[in-house]
C-alpha cells in the first residue's frame, strides 16, 4: 500500500509538472523584447529591423524607457514576462548588477556597441554657443558659490551674466530626466569637471567629498533646467519652436536634424563624428547593450540577434549604424565584442 501511495504521489507530481510546463509554454514569447536608453534606441531599432528582414525570426520589440528605468525592468527577473535585453547609454552600475543577482538574473552579457557624444544644441535661428564645462556648471547647477565662497541658490538668469562672451539670452536648457543614462553621463563629463575648476568647490571636495558630490549632481529646478523626458525628438521639436532655448541629447539626434539645429562648441571642440571618434570632443561616452544569457534557447533568436548587432555590416566603420550616427569602436574592440557575442560571455561585478 505504501509503495502504491508513493507511486501515486510521483504520478501526481508528474502530472502537476506537465501542467506547469504547459502553462509556461502557453506564455512563451516569439519576439525578443528590449527596453532602455533613448540614445541607444534608434540603433537597436535599426538592428531589429534588419534582423526581422532576415525572415527567420520575428522583428524584436524595442521600447525607450531611459537607461535607469530599462535596467530596473531588465533586472526584475527571468522569464517571458521580463525583457530580454536593455539598452544603456552608460555602463551598468554595481547596485543594478546586485539587483539583477537578487532577482535571479545571474548571467548578463555586456556588448559595448560604440561611442556617442552628448551635445548642447539649439535652433539654427538661435545664437552660437562656445562654452566650457565650468560655464555649463555655473549655468545649470542648483547651487553655486557666492562672493564669499558659500553655496547659494543659482543667481544666474542669462548666459552673459556668467561670462560676457556668452549670449545675452535667458538660461533655458531642456534635458533628460534622472532615469536617463544621458543625464548620468552629462553630470559626470560636464558638471563634475566643471565644478572642480571652481576654487571654492575644489576646496569643498577636499573638506567634504559627499557635500561636493551633492553640488555637481544637483541641477537647478527654477526653470533654468527643464526635465524634458526621455523623448529626444520632442526636445528637437521644442528647440525649433523656441530659438532661445538649448537642449541636451545624444549626437545621433543632432546628426539626424542638422537642417534644424546646431551643436555648441564645448571646450574648443565641435561635436563632429571625427572629433567624438578621436576622443577630442570632451563630452563623449561608450554605449552598451545588455542581454540575458538565461533567455538563450527560451526566446528565439537571442544569439543570432547578438551576432547581427556586432557584425561589421552593423557596427563597422561603414556599417548601417554609422549611418544612423553611432561612432564605431576601433577595430580591435569590435573584434573583442564580436567574440563576446559569439560566446555569450557574462560579466562579473569586478570593475563596475
Amino acid at each position: 500500500m505504501k509503495i502504491n501511495s508513493v507511486l501515486g504521489a510521483v504520478a501526481a507530481f508528474g502530472l502537476a509538472a506537465s501542467a506547469l510546463a504547459g502553462t509556461a509554454l502557453a506564455q512563451s514569447r516569439e519576439q525578443i523584447r528590449f527596453v532602455g536608453s533613448s540614445t541607444v534606441y534608434p540603433f537597436t531599432t535599426a538592428v531589429a529591423e534588419q534582423f526581422g528582414k532576415g525572415g527567420k525570426f520575428k522583428t524584436p520589440v524595442v521600447e525607450s524607457t531611459g537607461t535607469g528605468g530599462g535596467l530596473k525592468l531588465f533586472c526584475a527577473g527571468v522569464g517571458v514576462a521580463h525583457p530580454d535585453g536593455a539598452n544603456a547609454s552608460r555602463r551598468i552600475k554595481a547596485s543594478e548588477f546586485d539587483d539583477c543577482q537578487k532577482n535571479g538574473v545571474k548571467d548578463i552579457v555586456e556588448l559595448k556597441v560604440g561611442f556617442d557624444g552628448i551635445v548642447v544644441a539649439n535652433s539654427k535661428k538661435g545664437p552660437d554657443l562656445n562654452i566650457n564645462q565650468t560655464q555649463l556648471f555655473l549655468a545649470l547647477a542648483k547651487q553655486v558659490p557666492g562672493p564669499d565662497g558659500k553655496l547659494i541658490a543659482n543667481p544666474y538668469k542669462s548666459w552673459n551674466q556668467i561670462d560676457a562672451s556668452l549670449p545675452n539670452e535667458p538660461i533655458e536648457v531642456l534635458g533628460p530626466p534622472p532615469t536617463s543614462g544621458t543625464r548620468d553621463a552629462f553630470l559626470e563629463l560636464v558638471m563634475e569637471p566643471g565644478a572642480l575648476k571652481v576654487p571654492a568647490l575644489a576646496e569643498l571636495r577636499k573638506a567634504d567629498s559627499k557635500a561636493f558630490d551633492v553640488v555637481w549632481k544637483s541641477l537647478r529646478e527654477d526653470g533654468g533646467y527643464i526635465d524634458a523626458g526621455e523623448n529626444d525628438n520632442l526636445i528637437v521639436q521644442k528647440l525649433e519652436s523656441n530659438p532661445k532655448a538649448f537642449g541636451i541629447f545624444g549626437y545621433s539626434f543632432l546628426e539626424e536634424n542638422t537642417a534644424k539645429i546646431k551643436g555648441a562648441t564645448v571646450a574648443g571642440q565641435q561635436p563632429t563624428f571625427e572629433l567624438i571618434a578621436s576622443g577630442k570632443y570632451p563630452v563623449s561616452r561608450p554605449l552598451f547593450v545588455y542581454l540575458k544569457k538565461q533567455h538563450v534557447g527560451v526566446i528565439p533568436g537571442m544569439k543570432e540577434f547578438a551576432a547581427e548587432y556586432t557584425s561589421d555590416k552593423a557596427m563597422g566603420e561603414d556599417g548601417y549604424l554609422a549611418d544612423k550616427g553611432l561612432i564605431p569602436l576601433p577595430k580591435d574592440q569590435r573584434a573583442t565584442v564580436g567574440k563576446v557575442a559569439a560566446e555569450m560571455s557574462v560579466i562579473g561585478k569586478e570593475g563596475l
